[in-house]
Order: C-alpha cells, then structure tokens, then sequence
C-alpha cells in the first residue's frame, strides 16, 4: 500500500511538472514571441544577419529614409540625409541600439501573434512608421555640426514632434567604412552611440539656468540683487575665475554676461542640499523614454564636494554631466510655463511599440519660477546676443563653453522662440567644438531657419 502511495505521489509530481513547463513554455512564447521572430537567426527577415525584409520609415512629408526593395534594405538618395538620420533611423545591422530599425523591429517586420511574420514573407513588406523629422532639416543640421562631434536637437515643445535628431561622428549606412571598428584616430568615437539619447556631456554655462531656478525658489529678493564681479570669486584659498570682469550686475545681467562669480556665490550661498534638491525636482537624476529609447541619465552631485566644488557646480563644472535631451525638455519646460513635453519621433505607429508625446512627470516646474526665467533667457538675447542671429523668432536662450581638460571646450546652445506661431526649442552640443557664442548660436540660428523654411 505504502508502495503504491509512493508511486501515486511520484506521478502527481511529475504532471505537475508536466503541466508548470506547458505554462512556462506558454508564457515565453507570449511575451518572447516578438523577439524570437524578429531574430537575426530568421533567415527570412534578414540576410548577412542584415535586416532585409521589413516596413519603410518616412520623414514627416512622406521622404523615404529606408525601405525594403527585392530583399534589400534602400535608404535615401541623398548621401546629407542618410548621414543625418542615421542615429534615429538605425542601420541594418543593428549596431546603433537606439536606432528604430533596432527598438521597432518587431513592428517593422510587421509580427502579429496569430501568424508571426508569415504576411511579411508572403508580400516581402512588413509595417511602415511615419516620423515627425524634415529629412532637409536634419540635413541641415548635419551641415550645421560643421564636422564636429556632438549632437544638434530641435522639437516643437507643444506637441512634442521632433523635426531633427542629428549626432555625429556618423557614417553613410550605403557605404559603411571598412575601418570603423580598427581606426584608432578617433575618428569614430562613438560612432553607434546617438549622443542626443546616450550621451552625457560637462554643461558648462547652460547649467546656470539651473542655478538661478535654484536661486529664484530658494533665495528671497534675489532678482532685484547685485553682484560685485572682479574676475574671480574667492573661496578661502583658491577662487573660482570668471571669464571676464564685470564689475556691479544685477541678477539679470549677471546671466546676460554668463559672470561666474555671481553664479558660484548662488551656489555656495544654496547649499548642496537645495541645489540637489532642485536638480533631482527637474529630472537630471532620472531617464527619459523617447519612443521605446532610454536617454541616459544626467550626473550632479554635490554629497562630498567642499564650497569650491559647488562654486564650480553652480556654473556647471566640477563632476556635472547633462544629457542633451534633457536640457532640451528643460528649455521645452520653461516655454510652457513649467510643463515639459517628452521628445516624440513617431508620427503613426501602432501600440504598444510607442506612444504619443506626454509631460515628464519627472520634471516639477513651477509656472511663476518658469515665468521669470523665460524672461531672462529673452533677455539674454535681445541685449546680449543680438535679436538679429535669430531674425524673427523672440528667441530665449543661454550658451555654455565647458572646460574640458586637456580639450578644446563643448560649445552649447540651449533656447526657444517664444513667438507662439513658432513653438520650437533647441539643443546644440558641439563636443570640443569651441565657444557656445562663436560656434553653437550660428549652428542653432541654421537649424531654426531651415525649420522656417520648411514648414
């Protein structure tokens, strides 16, 4: 009897068994199925492990950027736009992780749960996406860079449409260089990282308007406060040296003249703990999701750093790194009164491989802090800058030249036109690419005036 209940035991057990790996195997195969069939073993979808077989991706007025033509993935005719959309687009291979040939591929090899992708090798045509991006923007953009490395953003910041993303260095997906992955020159750098997404860079001067948010919601009466500037900010021994002197400034000409003694002295007087605060309550510490793109993380911390650190944080230097989309939706923030629009890339897509633009609700801005620093943003241009680089737009914006030791400096522009009719915000980023007045305000004057031109 004893015998029989063994066996009886043994049995259950091994249908239990039976039974737990049918739903494992049924659970893998739901939520695995889409990978499984979209693998570069499928020798139906890809040749070479090359994608081969999937749906087009056009530009916003219907450009094609990419499409499947007899087992053949064709890209655009023109070399400036195959260069310019590559790190959004993605190339064949999958290199270029972020790029959407990658982060959509399921969709565009137009899998479905009923029949995988048995259409798709039927008719030779899987799934299209429309993006928001100008394909003669984006290769304006590219143009703009100048052969710079770096990364040039430029979105509506009331819908969230991106018009382009552009990064550099890239290469033409037509023609891929045989010594990409052996040139030790540096010339490729980077060349499959997509710097607006993946990218972190030292703000240099663009991060004092994240200082003067700090200071403006910390601070009582800082707007109508003065700043004796005499080139240097001293911290008991060692100073924090400004780029010019400036003599008595107010808060607002302070940030018109980029003076780094008024923004060191903010931060030191902030404190690490306010100006923690009011980085992690704009998002810096946080990632972004673009259309299934993960942007990386910004870095700002002040937990060991000494009053000559933050003096040099609140002017952003020391360890501060940004990541540009994140500048972007700040500038995007501001515009709107404090709500700030995710990035969005896609014009039609089918869920849940995307979603509409939507506000980050990890970005807190309040409308009368926003208010104020538009203000002095418009001001940074209309009496230093000059109305005339940016004909037509009411532009707001900050610039940054951040010291890079042993390198020539990242040239940053950071703003928006705050003309209703003309709702776009900008990134530049110019890696070692010189002085944010010189070389990023003329790359970003390019790309808005292309946008004018191609609306």
């Amino acid at each position: 009897m004893r015998n029989t209940t063994r066996r009886a035991y043994a049995i259950f057990a091994l249908v239990a068994v039976f039974f737990g790996g049918l739903i494992f195997m049924a659970y893998s195969f739901v939520t695995n199925a889409d990978e499984w069939a979209s693998s570069r073993l499928n020798e139906h979808i890809y040749k070479y492990r090359q994608l081969s077989t999937a749906g087009a991706i056009y530009d916003r007025d219907g450009e094609t950027l990419v499409a499947s033509r007899d087992g053949e993935r064709i890209y655009n005719e023109s070399s400036a736009v195959r260069l310019s959309t590559l790190h959004l687009v993605g190339d064949s291979q999958g290199y270029i992780s972020t790029g959407l040939q990658t982060v959509y591929r399921p969709y565009l090899i137009g899998y479905n749960f009923i029949d995988g992708v048995y259409k798709t090798v039927k008719d030779k045509k899987g799934n299209d996406l429309k993006l928001t991006i100008d394909a003669d923007v984006s290769a304006a953009a590219y143009d703009a860079l100048a052969g710079n490395k770096g990364t040039i953003c430029a979105y509506n910041y009331k819908t969230g449409d991106v018009i382009c993303m552009v990064s550099a260095p890239t290469f033409d997906p037509l023609y891929k260089p045989t010594d990409i992955d052996s040139d030790t020159s540096g010339k490729y750098d980077g060349v499959y990282l997509n710097r607006f997404i993946s990218g972190v860079f030292t703000p240099g001067s663009t991060f004092k308007v994240v200082t003067t948010i700090c200071a403006l919601q910390n601070i009582s009466g800082v707007s109508k406060r003065t700043f004796n500037c005499t080139g240097k900010y001293v911290i008991g021994k060692q100073a924090v040296i400004c780029n010019s002197v400036h003599g008595k400034v107010s808060f607002e000409r302070a940030l018109n003249v980029s003076c780094n003694c008024a923004f060191a002295e903010l931060a030191v007087e902030l404190g690490n703990e306010k100006m923690m605060k009011t980085v992690s309550e704009l998002g810096f510490n946080k990632t972004v999701d673009v259309n299934g793109m993960q942007t990386s993380k910004s870095y700002f911390d002040l937990s060991k750093s000494t009053k000559l650190d933050r003096g040099w944080a609140g002017i952003g230097q020391y360890t501060t790194l940004v990541n540009p989309c994140r500048m972007l939706m700040l500038m995007g923030a501001i515009a709107n009164g404090g709500e700030a629009v995710i990035p969005d890339t896609v014009s039609t897509h089918t869920l849940p491989f995307g979603k509409k633009a939507e506000t980050d609700k990890n970005m807190k801005l309040d409308s009368k802090t926003a208010g104020t620093v538009k203000k002095m943003l418009r001001s940074n241009v209309e009496n230093y800058y000059g109305d005339w680089k940016f004909p037509g737009m009411k532009m707001c914006g900050k610039t940054g030249s951040a010291e890079v030791e042993g390198k020539k400096s990242h040239a940053w522009f950071v703003g928006f036109s705050a003309d209703s009719g003309f709702p776009y915000a900008i990134v530049v980023c110019l890696e070692n690419g010189g002085i944010g007045f010189n070389d990023a305000i003329p790359a970003a004057s390019k790309v808005l005036q292309s946008i004018k031109n191609n609306r």
